[in-house]
């Protein structure tokens, strides 16, 4: 043979070796990506050539399947689904999936490895979808959702000696069950929820971080406490009024110039909500320390997830004294969710441990086995049980006779924390109503709850936490604690 001839037979046996390769590579390392590929049609056909397994509330489905008359057997149908469509998400043919619905999908479609027994794996058949167990109690979901009403707000409601979630309602909310199919009116009905300017498909508990006013004082009073910058919440505290912020000229009052804010003790701070003391406060401790007690909270976790990952909460970095000031009260570009503030107030009722939250219990295969439990675990210590016991104390006091008298409960100890934080341009906007509580039975049985109220419907003037917020949050605990 010719050495021409020599090259071209190695070059072409190199492009069937390439080939070769290439084809063992697709069909066996690239095998499962392309599969599992959300473009490829067969992923939607196998999907929903079955009924799905269930999401669970109190044990019950909030979802099922429906039979079709398309390739795609089967769609998603849910029961109640404005009320849970800030737990489940949704599950569209043409749209695709979030939220619970997304995470553990493979699980509710049946692709999950978990789910196969050894006679579907030699048959290579697609196991019965396995189910998802909420932490979620129904009673408490719906009484903040039907409490937020026609609000534009979110409320959460944690167990904080275990991280369960209660309780998570975004308002305005929407049924995902109309989008879930492909028909035209699917489509219409998906191209109206995107095109509402109230974001009803936002979750506002999990994805709508707003500054949270005076519910911070609790974060700073626990910087102080922890510090020892004051030993108790009943000691005086040097705290001019009005205060003027470092380096300016510029003064910060009170709400009430009536209030008795100069040098108040913590406890009378909180309940009045005096700007003066935990502006001055902030400042005394530093941004750094500050910052510190506020991640032992959460702030600043890029990583918050539940499992549906929530959106991070702030407390800023770069900041001058007068800046530091301002963050103290919950001003400047704090930024925190309702879930944030929610787990504030579960460390301070579990006396300083913060237990992770948590939206679901367990995942169970297509016979009810448990596959996955999911157990509490201390997210942080976020104080010692002397601090939250002194915030406990503080907060209760903030209810029986200061700014958050809507939520007491009769035979119930209630603490909490109003907040009404500024927003938009030299606080142009209508501002966000905020409540922060605890309530506890004395038999063993705690909830902590988080409100915040984007729009009250309400005049500038009338806006407090305590007027909007807390009556919402009542609602959630008095169901709680049921």
């Amino acid at each position: 043979m010719n050495k021409p001839l020599r090259r071209v037979s190695a070059f072409c046996l190199a492009l069937v070796l390439v080939l070769m390769v290439w084809a063992t590579w697709i069909q066996g390392a690239k095998a499962s990506d392309y599969r599992e590929d959300p473009h490829n049609p067969r992923v939607n056909i196998a999907k929903y050539s079955a009924p799905l397994g269930n999401i669970l509330v109190d044990g019950q489905p909030i979802t099922g399947s429906a039979a079709t008359s398309s390739s795609l057997k089967y769609k998603r149908t849910y029961k109640d689904g404005a009320l849970y469509a800030p737990v489940t998400g949704f599950s569209s043919q043409i749209f695709g999936s979030t939220q619970l619905e997304s995470l553990y999908g493979e699980l509710l479609g049946g692709a999950d490895s978990r789910l196969q027994n050894p006679a579907d794996t030699l048959l290579h058949e697609r196991p019965k979808g396995g189910d998802v167990a909420t932490t979620i109690d129904a009673k408490v979901q719906k009484a903040g959702y039907e409490a937020l009403g026609d609000k534009t707000g979110a409320a959460i409601a944690l167990d904080p000696a275990t991280g369960r979630i209660l309780g998570m309602v975004s308002t305005p909310s929407y049924d995902p069950g109309k989008f879930a199919g492909s028909s035209t009116a699917d489509q219409k009905a998906w191209q109206s929820l995107t095109n509402d300017a109230g974001q009803p498909n936002l979750n506002r508990a999990l994805r709508q971080p707003l500054p949270p006013g005076s519910t911070f004082k609790l974060v700073v009073a626990a910087a102080a406490l922890e510090n020892g910058l004051y030993s108790s919440v009943d000691q005086p505290t040097d705290s001019p009024d009005p205060y003027t912020l470092p380096n300016t000229r510029t003064q910060l009052t009170n709400e009430s110039a009536s209030a008795p804010c100069k040098n108040a003790t913590i406890r009378t701070a909180l309940q009045y909500s005096c700007n003066t003391v935990f502006a001055k406060m902030a400042v005394d401790l530093g941004k750094d320390k500050v910052r510190a007690q506020a991640e032992k909270f959460g702030f600043n976790d890029a990583k918050m997830d539940v499992p549906v990952r929530a959106t991070k909460s702030v407390y800023p970095k770069d900041m001058d004294q007068a800046q530091t000031a301002l963050s103290g009260i919950g001003q400047f570009d704090d930024q925190a969710t309702p879930l944030q503030m929610a787990m504030v107030a579960s460390a301070i009722a579990n006396g300083g441990d913060l237990k992770a939250p948590q939206l679901v219990d367990k995942l169970t295969d297509g016979g009810g086995n448990t596959v996955q439990q999911n157990d509490p675990r201390t997210y942080r210590t976020a104080m010692s049980s002397r601090t939250a016991a002194q915030l406990r104390s503080a907060m209760q006091t903030v209810v029986d006779k200061g700014t958050g008298s809507n939520a007491k409960i009769d035979g119930v100890t209630v603490g909490g924390k109003t907040g009404t934080a500024q927003h938009g341009v030299d606080n142009s906007g209508t501002p966000y109503a905020w409540f922060v509580s605890y309530a506890d039975d004395g038999k063993g049985h705690q909830v902590a709850v988080a409100v915040m109220v984007e729009d009250g419907h309400a005049a500038r003037n009338e806006v407090s936490g305590n007027g909007l917020a807390a009556p919402i949050a009542k609602a959630m605990m008095q169901a709680a604690l049921s």
